[in-house]
């Protein structure tokens, strides 16, 4: 049974551009298909998560990572009672302006793109769903309605101050209200991301040999996992022992936020999404506790996985090739595939042309941008082998 704050297809304020409705499936449904069709979603299977997309193929990338939150999310959404369409829309559209090479390129970019406006890749997401995918006659992007693009936007919280350029051009013609929280669907598809990268990080951590699994036995949630593994099943092999504590540890995080949620949402007493979007705080959420145990996680992992000396080394080379591309193609864009070319002449400034190449390179797969590098530098495109990760 749906809560009566949670978000209404029948009640949607609608598209940018109007469309008849389908009689057969919901205005979210169709947005959460639209996301799964787009040319962008197909891409994040060749985008990184930590790891670049040639190390390994049993390693998360941006595709594997937004099918896992959607599930997270959408386990979440019906426990709550809220629009399981729409959560899951979010969560697979979350990551769609991720650059190649996760964060390190994100940040390469956004360096490159400081004269230009930076480059953002939440802004980036409600850029290629409303602009930069173009298969349908009709419009530009995929013409989400304003609860999903409300969502994708504000699924972090509130955006206030200077907007990012991409997410302030979306803005001035489609209003976002981007100055109070997001639906409680919006704020699962948030939650459902920290649930699905901690866990997932730490089976592709312990993959790579950056850990081991006493050493993370040693941390909170995770030590007592194992230890009732190690009670149910004495005489399991260290693989099965493993997948059978971090599944306990993924049911951790979850337990925790439905039922922290749902004390919330009592206690918000809340009617209406529109009361969720006013209450001036999010109400999905982890309890103090775990919010606590989560953070020395998240320290752990930041220190011997994201920072680990053959994941820098890597991190390195691959922000050399983004900077190395992006004047190529500012200096001649022609470079860039036919298609764009009618953006290319259409730019009237540097701004307007930086950010062109800018969405190009951002749309870039992990592999693609390593062959075109080696296209243009005359290097080797795998030149990022052999480097112990």
């Amino acid at each position: 049974m749906r809560a009566p704050y949670a978000s209404d297809p029948d009640r949607a304020r609608g598209r940018l551009v109007p469309e008849e409705e389908s009689s057969f499936r919901s205005c979210f449904q169709r947005d959460r298909d639209r996301i799964i069709h787009a040319g962008a979603f197909r891409r994040l299977k060749h985008k990184t998560q930590v790891f670049v997309e040639h190390e390994g193929d049993n390693y998360r990338t941006r595709l594997t990572h937004s099918i896992e939150v959607a599930q997270v999310a959408r386990t979440i959404a019906g426990a709550l009672g809220l629009n399981g369409e729409l959560t899951e829309a979010v969560a697979l559209a979350h990551d769609l302006g991720h650059t190649p090479f996760g964060h390190t390129g994100e940040d390469a970019l956004h360096a490159l793109m400081a004269p230009y406006g930076g480059f953002d890749h939440n802004a980036q997401a409600i850029r290629i769903v409303t602009r930069l995918e173009r298969h349908y006659a009709a419009f530009d992007g995929l013409n989400l309605t304003w609860e999903t693009l409300e969502a994708i936007a504000k699924h972090n919280g509130p955006v206030i101050g200077d907007l990012p350029w991409a997410l302030a051009e979306c803005n001035a013609g489609f209003d976002l209200e981007l100055e109070t929280h997001a639906s409680a669907e919006a704020q699962v598809a948030a939650l459902a991301d920290d649930v699905a990268y901690n866990n997932h990080d730490l089976h592709d951590g312990l993959r790579a040999g950056l850990f081991t699994d006493d050493e993370i036995a040693e941390l909170p949630i995770i030590g007592p996992c194992y230890a009732e593994v190690d009670r149910a099943y004495p005489n399991t092999n260290s693989y099965r022992r493993r997948h059978e504590a971090l599944r306990r540890v993924f049911g951790v995080m979850v337990s925790d936020v439905i039922e922290t949620s749902r004390a919330a949402l009592a206690e918000a007493r809340a009617i209406s999404v529109e009361d969720i979007r006013g209450l001036g705080h999010p109400v999905i959420r982890f309890s103090p506790t775990l919010w606590s145990d989560l953070k020395v996680i998240r320290t752990f992992l930041f220190r011997r996985m994201y920072r680990a000396p053959s994941v820098m080394e890597v991190r390195a080379r691959v922000s050399r090739v983004v900077k190395e591309l992006f004047p190529i193609y500012l200096s001649d864009p022609r470079q860039m595939p036919r298609h764009w070319h009618r953006d290319i002449e259409a730019a009237e400034t540097d701004t307007a042309l930086a950010r062109i190449v800018s969405d190009y390179i951002s749309g870039m797969t992990d592999r693609f941008a390593l062959q075109d590098h080696a296209r243009l530098t005359g290097g080797d495109p795998l030149q990022l082998r052999g480097t112990g990760t």
